[in-house]
């Protein structure tokens, strides 16, 4: 089981990127699934998160009215589509599958990160 993520780059002040987490090996779409970004002034931060079964999502302050978090089930693959972006969110994005009841515990739960640099 494993996490693709592809996305990511240099993008300019006020533009949009979409972030795309494929899984392999198991099904995504059962389990409820978060974007998290790293940086070495904040260490690892929820982004959002989704959960499965349409069951609903919720956004770090930062995120709400930026950021969509969304799932496409028949590919088992969760998007991170980012608007508006600003410096402030240059990161380390990464993917993962949550732990959720009634689902297996995976032994890799998460992405491999993608750079997202925005220039100041």
């Amino acid at each position: 089981a494993k996490l693709v993520q592809s996305g990511g780059g240099v993008m300019a002040p006020g533009s949009s990127l979409t972030l795309s987490c494929a899984a392999s090996g198991f099904a995504l779409s059962r389990y409820h699934a978060s974007w998290y970004r790293q940086t070495p002034c904040t260490g690892r931060e929820m982004v959002a998160n989704i959960r499965n079964g349409g069951k609903g999502t919720s956004y770090a302050d930062f995120a709400k009215g930026r950021f969509t978090i969304s799932r496409d089930d028949g590919a088992d693959t969760v998007y991170l589509q980012m608007n508006n972006l600003r410096p402030e969110d240059t990161a380390v994005y990464y993917c993962k599958a949550e732990r959720t009841p009634g689902r297996p515990t995976l032994d890799n739960s998460w992405g491999q990160g993608t750079q997202v640099t925005v220039p100041s």
